[in-house]
């Protein structure tokens, strides 16, 4: 894995976009979906207090095979036979009674298959919360070093890279496919019930990519939006911003699940915003869901993520 260095510095956390303004810009999603983005507020400063190493791309196929293959680990997904998640064209959502996307869980569907072919150098899918701590864990002690995921505060710093807006490269969301892997007309194609949601331009994938694929942010780093969900490290918390810490944020000191952020290849501009928070049990395991990995400064002293 490569690893970018990102510097210490401050920034303003969170979105208070009013749901006018969002709906100027996203004209074919329903009010109350902007009215359920208030977690995201209010704005506040934070201050990264420490440089860090982040994971230049997405954990890949290959390198979780390697994890794999050289700890005797097994992922939660096998474990307990219950398997993930996957794209099946012949499955149709609204003949079942959650009306997910995909389908699951289903022993078919795991780390090795999402649904649909990738190469070793594609986002590893369908992994755990539990499944990235033990990477990070297992790799900690293998080199020495202390590899954890992100906090919350890290993860948005490190993808804004110093901008204020809704996405690295602006505010409009037609130009996220010149920087990210999300909903968009390629991705359309295979699910036309939500073609008006889809970004109208094409980012040439309709499902992932391998990582790297679209230019990195200004702190070097690809993929920060789109290809996969990336787990972190924070209980989820949706009033926890008003009473955050400047300092080193996170995140509450307890909860029932964990925080996602960044979207994925299959994920509508709305929710694939800088500011955007997802959540989930930490046993979930997704076709739209990976990781990224952080390797803490040796010479900034230890900042401990809660619940690792």
């Amino acid at each position: 894995m490569k690893f970018v260095r990102v510097p210490a510095g401050e920034f303003t956390m969170g979105s208070d976009e009013a749901p006018q303004a969002l709906a100027a810009s996203y004209p074919a999603y329903e009010h109350q979906r902007f009215v359920d983005l208030y977690d995201e507020a209010p704005k506040h400063r934070v201050r990264i207090t420490r440089p860090f190493y982040l994971g230049q791309d997405e954990v890949t196929v290959g390198q979780f095979a390697r994890f794999l293959a050289l700890s005797g680990y097994t992922p939660e997904s096998l474990a307990d036979g219950t398997g993930g998640y996957g794209y099946n064209a012949a499955y149709d959502p609204s003949k079942t009674e959650r009306g997910d996307a995909f389908e699951g869980r289903n022993p078919l569907y795991s780390w090795r298959n999402p649904g649909f072919p990738q190469g070793d150098d594609h986002p590893v899918l369908n992994v755990t919360w539990n499944d990235a701590v033990a990477l990070a864990k297992w790799l900690s002690n293998k080199e020495g070093a202390v590899y954890r995921l992100p906090t919350e505060a890290e993860w948005e710093y490190a993808c804004r890279a110093g901008t204020p807006t809704r996405y690295p490269n602006g505010d409009d969301p037609q130009a996220l496919t010149h920087i990210a892997n999300t909903f968009d007309a390629d991705a359309a194609t295979y699910w036309l019930r939500w073609q008006a949601f889809a970004l109208t331009g094409h980012d040439g994938f309709a499902f992932t990519a391998p990582v790297g694929s679209f230019p990195a942010n200004a702190f070097g780093l690809h993929d920060m939006l789109g290809n996969a969900w990336e787990w972190v490290s924070d209980w989820y918390g949706d009033s926890y911003y008003k009473t955050a810490p400047v300092d080193d944020p996170q995140g509450p000191a307890s909860g029932s699940v964990r925080v996602r952020r960044g979207g994925s290849w299959h994920t509508w501009a709305l929710y694939a915003r800088c500011s955007f928070r997802n959540w989930n049990a930490a046993s979930t395991r997704y076709t739209l869901l990976g990781m990224r990995l952080l390797r803490e400064d040796r010479a900034s002293g230890p900042v401990q993520a809660r619940g690792e």
